[in-house]
């Protein structure tokens, strides 16, 4: 390996990191700010009635469900309709931490199931000039990762 090679292997690392900081800081704004739709159910019906709110959409799954064909069906949807309506997506790992992120409880209480945490919209509803850095980072990495060719670009969330 060439110098010039671990320098670029190491700045990804450090962008990679970067950008998954920015996603966990946005995630945790849009939902304090109720701009967040969990589910995948939840984001089809919202994507359908006001497609323009969104910003950008997390496609979440962990290596264990990636033969879950169901799954499968409902992401390439999703990335479908991202993609016509110019909306910025990212694949994500780590659901253990998107769930600590989100305050999902360990054990859901009473009959109540957990919720689908597969598919997550970040919505900006053009009335409000809503600003976040982590939304600010996070299209400038979609855009960067369209540019190489990355269609659906990649994060991995650690657990802490």
């Amino acid at each position: 390996m060439t110098l010039e090679e671990i320098v670029a292997c190491d700045n990804a690392a450090q962008k990679m990191q970067m950008v998954s900081a920015a996603v966990e800081e946005l995630l945790v704004a849009a939902q304090r700010q109720d701009r967040l739709t969990v589910g995948v159910y939840e984001s089809a019906k919202l994507m359908n009635v006001d497609p323009d709110s969104v910003v950008l959409c997390l496609l979440a799954i962990d290596e264990e469900e990636e033969d879950d064909i169901a799954l499968q069906i409902h992401f390439t949807l999703i990335q479908s309709f991202c993609c016509d309506n110019d909306i910025d997506i990212v694949r994500v790992s780590g659901m253990q931490r998107l769930a600590q992120l989100l305050e999902e409880p360990a054990e859901p209480q009473g009959s109540a199931e957990p919720r689908d945490l597969h598919c997550l919209l970040v919505t900006n509803p053009h009335t409000d000039t809503w600003k976040s850095q982590g939304l600010v980072k996070v299209a400038s990495y979609c855009e960067e990762s369209r540019g190489n060719n990355q269609w659906v670009p990649y994060i991995s969330l650690q657990e802490r």
